[in-house]
């Protein structure tokens, strides 16, 4: 079998540069010429002698001389399908009448494939209907000339047999051709609003990341500028400054990456060991966070992600709301699901001008969780605000 696989690849190879050497049409007519130059040499020839006009038998190199002709229109058929089509027809039609050869017909057969492959619908109700009207006229021919029913019926069946088969598998591999363009332009259309949506959702998350660090930058420069100087406390305002202006310079960087990158994905994801540190964040921008997990076991990467961005939306949401809240974060779960719980209160009135967001952070977090089929609440409770996510442990569960 390896011998096979060596030997296809070989004959592979030379088909391929044959094929850029000439085109294929080219290699076609010139395969079809030697076969009907080698037909007069074994006798085929005068194979309708009984619809021949002619007086006297005409020699078979006569055929050669209607195959030539041809040949230059298999050369041109994907060019000139139609025109082929026809002069092939009047090349066969003169060859029958006359020499009988085999080459005409070849010709005929192949710019009529050619033809009828690649042409639309309502070319091949035409072609369709031209076959059976030269079939109809040469059966008739051929009653006239022998007045035998048994040659006519066989001449009919024979001409009906060779183009009928070769209109058939013609419209049979075009109308696959065409179930394989459309089904491709489909598979581009999807691949395009996949690549939108993929756009669309970095785009979301890229909001998410950055705003909660400019948030962040915000609050602790506005926290500094509200208390009278103090050299260490300014620098340690200016440290946490500076690590979320590298953070969002990190995030734009890898979004950068992805734009670049056709095959590449938008890539910050979270695990809840990142819980912690967004806990630490927030009690520095000035939140008093208490942090319980309850959660055991593996879970997902994309709960995780999801999960983590559930507590880093309601902590950007506090800071950027009612900073000084007292928040608690919660996460707990059993064998089948995972829960997420933010419970805010208290908290002041921003002195100065509030931060806003776009209003997307939530609704996209409902939506991210609504297509692993959790369940998400965000909305006020008394004394305060409440975010709450269910999610499966499992993707597809």
């Amino acid at each position: 079998m390896h011998v096979s696989g060596e030997r296809a690849g070989m004959l592979a190879g030379i088909r391929d540069r044959a094929l850029r050497l000439l085109p294929r049409p080219v290699w076609d007519a010139v395969g079809v010429a030697l076969l009907g130059v080698i037909a007069p040499l074994i006798g085929l020839s005068g194979m309708w002698d009984f619809l021949r006009v002619t007086p006297e038998p005409v020699s078979g190199w006569w055929s050669v001389a209607f195959l030539l002709p041809g040949c230059v229109l298999m050369a041109l058929r994907e060019r000139m399908p139609m025109v082929a089509l026809l002069g092939g027809l009047v090349l066969f039609l003169g060859d029958l009448l006359t020499a009988g050869g085999l080459g005409p017909l070849l010709v005929l057969m192949d710019v009529l494939w050619n033809a009828v492959r690649s042409g639309s619908r309502r070319r091949r109700e035409i072609i369709g209907a031209g076959i059976g009207a030269v079939t109809v006229g040469v059966v008739a021919a051929t009653l006239a000339r022998t007045g035998d029913v048994r040659v006519t019926f066989l001449m009919g069946l024979t001409l009906a047999a060779l183009l009928g088969t070769d209109y058939w598998w013609a419209v049979a591999v075009g109308r696959a051709e065409d179930v394989a363009e459309l089904e491709s332009s489909r598979a581009a259309d999807r691949a395009r609003e996949a690549i939108r949506d993929d756009r669309e959702l970095m785009a979301r998350e890229l909001h998410d990341v950055v705003a909660g660090h400019v948030s962040a930058i915000a609050i602790r420069a506005e926290a500094a500028l509200s208390t009278p100087p103090d050299r260490d406390g300014d620098r340690e305002a200016l440290r946490a400054v500076r690590d979320a202006s590298l953070n969002a310079h990190e995030a734009l960087r890898s979004m950068i990456s992805v734009l670049r990158d056709t095959d590449g994905r938008f890539s910050l994801s979270l695990r809840l060991a990142d819980v912690p540190a967004l806990v630490e964040a927030g009690k520095e921008s000035g939140l008093r966070v208490r942090y319980v997990s309850e959660l055991t076991g593996d879970v997902d990467a994309v709960i995780e992600d999801t999960a983590t961005a559930v507590v880093r939306e309601a902590l950007s949401n506090c800071n950027r709301h009612t900073p000084g809240a007292e928040v608690e974060v919660r996460l707990a779960g059993d064998a089948e699901s995972v829960s997420v719980s933010i419970e805010s209160s208290a908290g002041s009135a921003r002195p100065r001008r509030a931060l806003t967001g776009s209003g997307t952070g939530l609704a996209t977090l409902a939506d991210g969780i609504g297509r692993l089929r959790g369940d998400f609440r965000a909305g006020p409770r008394p004394g305060g605000w409440s975010v709450a996510a269910t999610l499966p442990r499992r993707v597809g569960s």
